[in-house]
């Protein structure tokens, strides 16, 4: 049989032919997935009790130090109902107020809620078989939690496929992930994540921005994609120069109600 290769390997390796380990690619595509599930339900909502529960744990802790992230104690320390309600303040500053950082492509790349990247998000969706499954309220199908939970689920998939030795279906996946990136993730989430990191005031938006924004660049390498990030984003600036800062997109108030936990299934 054809040796396969990793979604995760760069454009150079995947020319190579190397030895592949099926449950070694497999593990490798899951924790990936584990990353984007964890963005997606930092930026997917207010985080709730449970999952706020499971990253204080230490091995969470643990593991996301050995990525380079490291929550402080405005995250550790507090009672878990006094962190609940720091954390939907800040979530409501940075992501719900006028000049807040809106985390929906649409907005970030045209300052418009329900445009062209919307409609072209919903195609997609469809076309892989999800759909949207709304929480009490509705949301936005290009909103940041949705597109990182499409890319989650692909990879799942793709570690089912790599488990099972099915070669072209793990070449499939992999270009359906690439394509994602291309057209929407690689397109604005890493100048968000940076406006995000910077205007954080507590540990955990900021360390979940950078934790975005370097994953964002990881993923665009291991991939070989080259795109250019059309978020509409202010100047590199050191941050004591940022105060007031605005994140560009919708000027208006973003309206809560379309704003929460949502799930993808397949359809």
């Amino acid at each position: 049989m054809q040796a396969m290769r990793s979604m995760t390997m760069t454009s150079q390796e995947q020319k190579e032919v190397e030895p592949f380990d099926p449950q070694e690619v497999a593990e490798d595509l899951r924790a990936r997935a584990g990353i984007y599930r964890l963005l997606s339900n930092a930026f997917g909502g207010e985080p709730g009790a449970g999952f706020l529960t499971g990253l204080r744990q230490p091995e969470a802790l643990a593991g996301l130090s050995e990525m380079g992230i490291s929550l402080d104690r405005d995250f550790t320390d507090p009672p878990l109902e006094q962190l609940e309600e720091v954390l939907a303040g800040e979530y409501t500053s940075l992501f719900a107020s006028p000049g807040g950082c809106v985390p929906v492509e649409s907005a970030r790349l045209t300052g418009k809620l329900q445009q062209e990247p919307y409609y072209e998000v919903q195609a997609d969706y469809r076309r892989l078989g999800f759909e949207v499954r709304q929480g009490r309220f509705a949301t936005f199908d290009d909103h940041l939690g949705v597109e990182l939970a499409l890319v989650a689920e692909l990879l799942e998939q793709a570690g089912a496929a790599a488990a099972a030795a099915d070669e072209r279906e793990l070449r499939r996946l992999n270009k359906e992930v690439k394509r994602f990136w291309t057209l929407h993730l690689g397109r604005w989430v890493r100048g968000f994540g940076r406006l995000v990191e910077r205007a954080a005031e507590h540990s955990f938006y900021r360390e979940m921005a950078r934790l975005l924004r370097g994953f964002a660049e990881d993923e665009l390498t291991r991939r070989g994609i080259r795109v250019e990030d059309a978020d509409g984003t202010v100047p590199e600036t050191p941050k004591e120069e940022t105060e007031g800062l605005t994140c560009g997109g919708v000027s208006k108030s973003y309206d809560r109600s379309n704003e929460v936990p949502v799930s993808l299934v397949a359809g």
